[in-house]
């Protein structure tokens, strides 16, 4: 998503359905190979998970159709975007199944190294923005245009904005164009923190239950835009390049087809599981699916995939070798 983006959109998900999706709790494996990673004719595949719930909804699915279909042993590691790349690279992960752009990883890997391959479109489109409850604009229809924000700013003041209006963000580790935004178009915002992504919709739900105007970042696909609807203000067009330089950065997030990237190594000799990889892809629609029945619905990523997987044959047929 440009160089810096979606360094982004959910950081710290629901530790509960991440530890179950690990199988060995919420570690930080970054450092740590797995013993499964690229080992030579193992029926073994080791798959990064990111820690937002929408990369979750696609390892559960792909490893249950690898376990259940296929017959591999599936191992999971929970890695950051960034070092993600790094494993995938050395054969430390086999796969990554949802990145949201990193130009210079791709090119030092990809066209450079060639130790990983593009695995073709996840088939789900990712698109960072600002949004607003839909009850809100309803009421106000020319907030939902970036110019009048700051008509705005005090209704959406709170106290941790300092008179500001707030413009919540989820964890100060993502890599967001925010502060840049709110500087370089001049709003007279706040952007304020909730911490993680789970604190985030905490947040969201509670404003939407007491029917209170919120400016928010959020992404999509995301599961909360079935609870609580949520409309994008418009920011100034994006256009090729108009985030390269992030501390002048004053247009929109771009839209960004996901993709899916697999260790060169394991490309050619993954057989069956590669296969399976390369044509996995699925909808928005399917996605969130799995997601609200992990982060709202509490099942295990693993019960969250056999439903899909109960209700969805026609889909996931087609991934089979």
């Amino acid at each position: 998503m440009g160089p810096r983006i979606r360094t982004t959109a959910a950081a710290v998900a629901l530790a509960s359905s991440l530890a179950l999706l690990t199988g060995c709790g919420a570690a930080d494996m970054t450092k740590q190979a797995s013993p499964f990673a690229n080992a030579q004719g193992a029926r073994t595949v080791t798959l990064s998970v990111q820690s937002w719930v929408g990369a979750q909804a696609n390892v559960a699915v792909a490893q249950y159709l690898l376990e259940h279909e296929l017959g591999y042993r599936v191992d999971t590691v929970q890695i950051d975007e960034v070092p993600a790349w790094d494993a995938l690279s050395q054969g430390r992960v086999d796969a990554l199944l949802e990145d949201w752009g990193h130009p210079d990883e791709e090119k030092r890997y990809v066209e450079d190294k060639k130790t990983i391959v593009n695995a073709g479109d996840l088939g789900v489109t990712g698109h960072i923005g600002w949004f607003v409850p839909t009850y809100f604009a309803k009421a106000h229809p020319d907030v939902t245009d970036w110019k009048n924000l700051n008509k705005y700013a005090d209704r959406l003041r709170t106290a941790e904005s300092g008179g500001k209006g707030q413009l919540m963000d989820g964890s100060p580790s993502y890599v967001t164009n925010d502060k840049a935004l709110v500087k370089n178009l001049d709003l007279d915002y706040q952007v304020v923190f909730a911490g993680s992504e789970a604190a985030q919709i905490t947040q969201i739900k509670q404003f939407a239950k007491e029917k209170k105007p919120f400016l928010t970042y959020w992404y999509e696909p995301q599961w909360l835009f079935e609870k609580v609807p949520m409309t994008e203000v418009k920011l100034p067009a994006y256009k090729e390049g108009c985030d390269a330089d992030p501390e002048k950065v004053a247009c929109a997030y771009p839209h960004t087809p996901l993709q899916k990237y697999l260790n060169a190594d394991f490309a050619k000799s993954g057989g069956d599981a590669a296969a399976l990889l390369k044509k996995f892809t699925w909808t928005t629609e399917d996605q969130n699916e799995v997601s609200l029945l992990i982060a709202e619905q509490k099942l295990s990523p693993e019960e969250a995939a056999k439903k899909w997987v109960d209700r969805h044959e026609s889909v996931w047929r087609k991934w089979l070798p």
